[in-house]
């Protein structure tokens, strides 16, 4: 059977709530470079910029296989912070999907020239990631000379407990710094599925308590 996959192209696009005409002429402007590009299916959701809700996104990563082609108008709508961002471009690097922005046209890994982006931005996201693990060693080893660092979680593994404390500080949000997703926290730290981290942050003997479950 013919993979019917192999020339599929998704979108999806995000937008402030659309008040004024000028906003809708925008996004019409949108959906028509999409389909003149030749999209075959176009995901539409809009949200406002600091939502962490993005079930629109979720259905297009469950569709795209190796060879499918993830067309967006513009770069920023794929992520809210930029290691979010970046790390999400490895993600699709590493799988064989290609990526193309229409509004940044060196962002295309259909040419050779978006081929040496694409490996750009998975060593900016490398260095991102080792850059917040730094970081979060560094507050971890202030919180414990200041006798403000709590006990490890109980049910984890050993790796798991080890590292707990450092995912706690990664996910609190810091003066002056926007809060990390619970995407960033799972690739910075090698964490492989969304209970073990729920359970590091919500376990009664970490410092910080009252999480809520948030949205991937």
């Amino acid at each position: 059977m013919q993979n019917i996959t192999k020339n599929l192209r998704q979108n999806w696009t995000k937008s402030d709530n659309v008040r004024v005409s000028k906003e809708e002429q925008n996004e019409a402007l949108q959906m028509d470079a999409l389909k003149k590009y030749g999209c075959g299916k176009i995901f539409h959701k809009k949200i406002s910029g600091i939502s962490k809700s993005r079930p629109e996104f979720e259905k297009v990563k469950e569709i795209l296989r190796t060879g499918d082609e993830l067309v967006v108008w513009d770069i920023d709508q794929l992520g809210r912070t930029t290691l979010e961002l970046l790390m999400l471009v490895d993600e699709l690097n590493q799988k064989g999907i290609l990526f193309k922005s229409l509004s940044q046209t060196l962002i295309d890994t259909t040419t050779e020239t978006g081929e040496f982006v694409f490996k750009l931005f998975a060593l900016l996201a490398e260095h991102e990631r080792k850059r917040l693990i730094r970081r979060t060693k560094a507050g971890q080893e202030t919180a414990r000379a200041r006798g403000r660092m709590g006990g490890r979680p109980k049910g984890l593994s050993p790796r798991y407990q080890e590292i707990a404390p450092m995912v706690i500080s990664a996910y609190k949000e810091q003066s002056g710094m926007p809060p990390r997703s619970i995407r960033e926290i799972m690739k910075a730290f090698s964490i492989p599925s969304t209970t073990t981290i729920y359970k590091i942050l919500t376990d009664d003997n970490v410092p910080f308590q009252a999480y809520k479950k948030p949205n991937l």
